[in-house]
C-alpha cells in the first residue's frame, strides 16, 4: 500500500496475519490463494473494530481485490448445483465481503465500476440464496442504489425478476425498487429517457403485483402508495393495466377485517390512487355495481364503496378524541398521514357522488350505491364533520391561545426560541396549523360536504370556525407574498364560505355575519383586487379562478345586505374605476369571465345602495362605465360575456345619470 502502510503490516490480532500478507494473497493470480486471502480477510474485519475504522486501510483493501475473482466466486456459487458445499461457501464468502466493503467504505468509493458491475450478478444470485447471505445481499443493493450510477445499473437490467419473486417475503426488495425509482427520475431529463423509465416502473409494479398474487398484498400497497406519491406525474405509468389488480387487493383488504397495518396501507394507496389517476380510479373504487362485499358477514351485501366509505369514516371518529394529545409524540406523523389520506378518499368520493347524481348516464360517474346506502352514509359523514369542526375549533384555540377556549389576549410573551411562538401555546413542535397537511385535508373535505349539501345544522357549525378559515386563508397569502411556499389554503376557504353563507331558513345569517365580524370582507375583497390589478400585466388563469370564486362568496352577501350596503365596502367601487384594463385584444378565458364578475360585483354593490349614497360615487360609476367599454371593445368574441357587460353597462348608466 502507499503511505500509511506500516499501518497495514501491523497484525490485526494476536496469532493473526498481517495486512500486508492478505493483501499479498489477494493480488496473486491462483483463485485458491485469493480464496484463502478473501477469508483471511473477511475474518480480519469481522474481528478488528480499529480496522473497520480505518478508511485508508479499508480502501487499499478494496482496491486489493479482483473484481473478476469475485464474479468469478458468484457465478461458480449461483451455478446449477447450488446446493454443492463447495459452491455455497464461495457464493456466501464473495456477498459478505462485498457487503462488508459496502458498509465500510465512503460513498466516493462506492460510486465506481468496482461496485456498480457487480450489480447485475448480484442479482442473478438471488435465485440460489437463502437466510443470511440473502439478507446480506439485498442490503447491498439497497445501499448500491442509494446512488444515481447504482439505481441506473439496476432499473437498466432486463431481468429483475430474481429480485420480484422474493419481495413478498422480503419487504428489502421493495425499498431497494423504491430508493432506485426515486433517486433516478432525477437523472430523467429527456423525454426519451422519462418514457423508458415510465416504462420500467410500469414493468416492475406489473411483476410485483403477479408476485404477490395470493397474499394480503399489504405490504405491496404501502410500497406502492410511497412510490406513486414520490415520482413525477411524467414519469408515472399512464393507464396502466395492474390498476384494476391493484384495486382488488384493496377490496380484499377492506373486506377481510384490516389489520392496523392493513387500515392504513389501503387508505393511503385509495388517496395516492385517487390523486395520479383522477380518471380512472374513482369509477374503480366508487362504482363497482358488480362487486359487492359478500365474503363479510355482517356486510349485509351492501356495495364495497359503502363499506370503504363506512371505514373511513368510522376511523377518523374513533381518532379525534385522542388526536391532540399525540400532536408531539413519535406516532403522529403515520396517523396524521393515515387520516388525511381518509379526508382526501372521502373529497373524491364527494365530488364522484355529486357528479353521478347530477349525471346519472354518465358512465364514468355511476354509482353502485342504493337510496339507503347514499341516506346512510349522508347521516355517517355529517356526523363525522360534525366532529371534525369540533377538532378543528379544539386545535386552532390550542395553537393560537395556548388552551382550550382560552382568548388570544391571554397570551403573554413570545418564547425564547426566536419569539414566533408564545409561551401559553399549546401546538405541534414540526407543523403550525397552517402547515398541517390534516388540517388542510380535513377543510377541503368538509368545505365541498358544505357546498353540496344542504345541511343548515352542519353550516351553523361551521360558521363557528370563520376565524379559523380567515386565519388560514391570510397565512397563505402571506406565504405566497413572501415567497414560502407552502400549504395553499384559499381555494377550500373560499369553497367552505360558499358553503358557510347558504343558510336556507329565511333570517338566518348567522355564516354570513361571522364571516364579516372576523374580517372576511376585507381579506377576500384586498385578495380579489390584487387579482384584477395583475391580471393588466399577465393572464393568470389560476388566481383568475380564485378570483371568480371569491366573487361567488361575496356577491350574494352584498345581494343580500339590508338596508343597504355597508360603507367600507365601497372602496372595491372605487379600486375597480381606478383599473388599468389591460391592452391585449383577448386573454384567457377565464381571466375574462373573473373580470366581468368583478364589474358585477360592482354594480351589485351601488345597485343595492342608498341613492344619496350612489349620487356621492357619480364620478366614480362613470369611471366604471368606462372600463366595462372597453371591456366589451376587447371580449367582442364571446357573446355570452358581451350580453353580461351590456346588461352591467344598461345599468351603470341608469346610475350615472
Amino acid at each position: 500500500m502507499a503511505e500509511g502502510s506500516n499501518r497495514a503490516q501491523d497484525p490485526v490480532g494476536d496469532g493473526a496475519p498481517s495486512l500486508q500478507k492478505i493483501q499479498d494473497l489477494l493480488k496473486t493470480k491462483d483463485d485458491t490463494a485469493r480464496f484463502v486471502g478473501l477469508a483471511m480477510l473477511k475474518s480480519a474485519l469481522d474481528n478488528s473494530p480499529a480496522l473497520r475504522q480505518d478508511e485508508q486501510a479499508i480502501v487499499a483493501l478494496w482496491g486489493s481485490i479482483s473484481p473478476k475473482f469475485l464474479d468469478r466466486l458468484l457465478r461458480t456459487g449461483s451455478g446449477e448445483t447450488p446446493s454443492q458445499k463447495e459452491g455455497k461457501e464461495m457464493l456466501d464468502l464473495a456477498v459478505s465481503v462485498i457487503h462488508t466493503f459496502a458498509v465500510l467504505l465512503p460513498d466516493h468509493e462506492k460510486a465506481g465500476p468496482r461496485f456498480h458491475d457487480r450489480i447485475p450478478r448480484l442479482v442473478a444470485c438471488l435465485t440460489y440464496t437463502s437466510g443470511t447471505t440473502e439478507e446480506l445481499l439485498l442490503q447491498t443493493l439497497l445501499t448500491l442504489v442509494s446512488q444515481p450510477g447504482g439505481a441506473s445499473v439496476l432499473l437498466g437490467l432486463d431481468d429483475l425478476s430474481p429480485l420480484i419473486e422474493i419481495a413478498p417475503s422480503q419487504p428489502l426488495v421493495l425499498d431497494i425498487f423504491s430508493m432506485a425509482c426515486a433517486l433516478l427520475q432525477g437523472q430523467a431529463t429527456t423525454p426519451e429517457e422519462k418514457s423508458k423509465l415510465m416504462a420500467k416502473i410500469d414493468s416492475i409494479i406489473q411483476g410485483l403485483v403477479l408476485s404477490f398474487k395470493g397474499t394480503d398484498g399489504v405490504t405491496l400497497l404501502a410500497f406502492l402508495s410511497d412510490l406513486l406519491r414520490r415520482l413525477d406525474p411524467e414519469i408515472i405509468p399512464r393507464n396502466p393495466k395492474w390498476l384494476d389488480q391493484v384495486i382488488l387487493f384493496i377490496r380484499t383488504l377492506v373486506t377481510s377485517r384490516p389489520t392496523p397495518a392493513g387500515r392504513e396501507a389501503y387508505t393511503n394507496l385509495c388517496a395516492t390512487l385517487l390523486q395520479v389517476y383522477p380518471l380512472q380510479a374513482p369509477p374503480l373504487l366508487f362504482s363497482n355495481a358488480d362487486t359487492t362485499t359478500t365474503t363479510v358477514s355482517d356486510s349485509g351485501g351492501n356495495p364495497f364503496s359503502y363499506l370503504l366509505i363506512s371505514l373511513l369514516l368510522v376511523d377518523l371518529r374513533s381518532s379525534f378524541p385522542a388526536l391532540l394529545e399525540q400532536l408531539n409524540s413519535p406516532s403522529y406523523p403515520s396517523l396524521s398521514t393515515r387520516l388525511t389520506s381518509a379526508f382526501d378518499v372521502l373529497s373524491h368520493f364527494t365530488t364522484h357522488l355529486v357528479r353521478a347524481l347530477d349525471s346519472p348516464s354518465s358512465p364514468s360517474a355511476t354509482l353502485s350505491l342504493s337510496p339507503s346506502n347514499i341516506l346512510s352514509l349522508r347521516k355517517s359523514i355529517s356526523e363525522t364533520l360534525s366532529n371534525t369542526i369540533a377538532h378543528l375549533r379544539d386545535r386552532y384555540d390550542a395553537s393560537v391561545a395556548g388552551a382550550l377556549g382560552l382568548h388570544p389576549s391571554a397570551r403573554t410573551a413570545p418564547t425564547h426560541a426566536g419569539g414566533e411562538r408564545q409561551t401559553l401555546a399549546w401546538d405541534s413542535a414540526a407543523h403550525r396549523v397552517e402547515d398541517d397537511p390534516l388540517v388542510l385535508a380535513a377543510v377541503r373535505a368538509l368545505a365541498l360536504w358544505l357546498r353540496e349539501d344542504d345541511n343548515d345544522q352542519l353550516r351553523r357549525e361551521a360558521a363557528g370556525l370563520a376565524d379559523l378559515l380567515v386565519d388560514l386563508y391570510t397565512a397563505s397569502m402571506r406565504h405566497r407574498n413572501e415567497e414560502r411556499g407552502g400549504l395553499d389554503f384559499r381555494m377550500p376557504v373560499l369553497v367552505a364560505f360558499e358553503g358557510i353563507a347558504e343558510v336556507s331558513e329565511e333570517g338566518d345569517d348567522e355564516g354570513v355575519e361571522s364571516l364579516l365580524e372576523h374580517g372576511g370582507w376585507k381579506v377576500l375583497s384586498e385578495d380579489m383586487l390584487e387579482i384584477l390589478s395583475a391580471s393588466s400585466k399577465e393572464s393568470n388563469e389560476e388566481d383568475a379562478a380564485r378570483g371568480l370564486e371569491i366573487v361567488r362568496v361575496l356577491l350574494p352577501i352584498v345581494e343580500a345586505e339590508r338596508p343597504g350596503v355597508r360603507e367600507e365596502w365601497m372602496d372595491v367601487v372605487t379600486r375597480v374605476a381606478a383599473w388599468d384594463v389591460p391592452l391585449e385584444e383577448r386573454q384567457a378565458g377565464v381571466v375574462e369571465e373573473f373580470q366581468v364578475a368583478v364589474v358585477q360585483l360592482v354594480t351589485a354593490l351601488l345597485t343595492n345602495n342608498h341613492p344619496g349614497v350612489v349620487r356621492r360615487y357619480r364620478h366614480t360609476v362613470r369611471a366604471v362605465v368606462g372600463v366595462v367599454n372597453q371591456l366589451r371593445e376587447r371580449g367582442a368574441g364571446d357573446e355570452a360575456l358581451r350580453e353580461e357587460l351590456d346588461d352591467v353597462l344598461e345599468t351603470l348608466e341608469g346610475l350615472a345619470m
